[in-house]
């Protein structure tokens, strides 16, 4: 199985890079996570035509499906390509608007999210002229047209219960969840567990998946709420959501709350859920944005490659909580990040 590893520099938690600059609505993509540069494309150049197949949660998501769709922007823009989308409403989209895509003749296909993997492989293998880059997907055999961009999740989740582990005074800390069906929200909940346990050993842990189908899971904000004041009633000081627009629910329960802090995922939620800022710490980030823009160059300046493409984490900038993650704090998270890029910490999640 091919692995290549997207170049990326080790930033500082809570602490905005140089060359960071929003785009497209507030989303940030940090300009220091693209490695190599593109050729810009010339008049002599055919234009690369760039189709995103989203998952159920929408493309305005405020989080995966919309930092996806604003790598495919940026890397279009990069190359002088052209980008469009089409918005998957179940799973059974998942094969048609992907071959939508295939009888409009593009040259990139990009389907986000774990649940279209199998569409996704099963489509590279009946056009292998078609580059495809499935987001959020491990490739367990390698293809040369499909490149799995794939971003640990239990890394970002353990950065975030590390904080969490840190920040809680009722030693109590909690996670809202999309589904347990799909294995990177499994990782988030692993890895959020793990860290705050890292940093805080006494620390009491709760977590709740969502219990319906797929096509709700990640788009039920009330339950999302509902489960979050479930958490506070039973004493959870800081609580973690990684559910779409479930979660973007649950963080603004927290935020109608009083004393509780809330940490966002994917995207600076501060950003893009303005309702939760008053208890918004930071947001646990996967650089999904930069990942599909690299790969988007990578195939106009002839350099991609099938197999594994590891992504980077982070955490978003503390923003109006920067005096209260104090420096050991910083100090600690700076540890921890750079001992699970090197492998000297581990989350404990094991991939089935």
């Amino acid at each position: 199985m091919a692995t290549a590893s997207l170049a990326a520099a080790c930033r500082r938690p809570g602490v905005t890079p140089v060359g960071e600059q929003p785009i497209n609505g507030g989303l940030l993509i940090p300009a220091e996570q693209m490695s190599g540069e593109s050729t810009a494309a010339t008049d002599d150049d055919p234009v690369l035509k760039i189709g995103v197949v989203t998952d159920i949660g929408k493309l305005d998501d405020r989080g995966f499906n919309q930092l996806a769709w604003e790598g495919a922007q940026q890397g279009a823009a990069a190359i002088g390509g052209e980008a469009s989308y089409i918005e998957s409403e179940s799973k059974e989209d998942y094969g048609r608007n992907i071959n939508t895509y295939v009888e409009r003749d593009v040259d990139v296909i990009v389907t986000v999210g774990f649940a279209l993997g199998e569409a996704t492989t099963a489509a590279a293998k009946d056009h292998p002229h078609i580059i495809f880059i499935g987001v959020d997907q491990d490739q367990r055999e390698t293809l040369p047209n499909l490149a799995g961009l794939a971003i640990p999740a239990d890394h970002s989740g353990f950065l975030a219960g590390a904080l969490a582990g840190m920040l809680t005074r009722s030693n109590t800390v909690a996670a809202v969840l999309g589904t347990d069906r799909i294995p990177p929200v499994v990782a988030f909940k692993e890895g959020w567990e793990s860290g705050a346990r890292y940093t805080n050993p006494d620390v009491k842990t709760f977590a709740k998946y969502h219990p319906g189908a797929l096509n709700v899971v990640f788009n039920d904000p009330d339950w999302g709420a509902a489960t979050a004041r479930e958490f506070l009633d039973q004493g959870s000081d800081v609580i973690f959501a990684a559910a779409g627009n479930t979660g973007n629910g649950a963080l603004v329960a927290v935020a109608e709350a009083e004393g509780a802090y809330c940490i966002g995922v994917d995207a600076d939620q501060r950003q893009t859920l303005p309702e939760a800022r008053s208890c918004l710490v930071t947001s646990a980030l996967r650089f999904i944005g930069p990942g599909v823009a690299e790969l988007i160059t990578a195939v106009h300046n002839d350099e991609f490659s099938g197999g594994n493409t590891i992504g980077d984490v982070g955490l978003a900038p503390f923003h109006d909580f920067d005096a209260v993650v104090t420096e050991p704090m910083r100090d600690t998270l700076d540890a921890v990040l750079r001992g699970l890029k090197d492998g000297s910490i581990t989350t404990g999640y094991a991939p089935s």
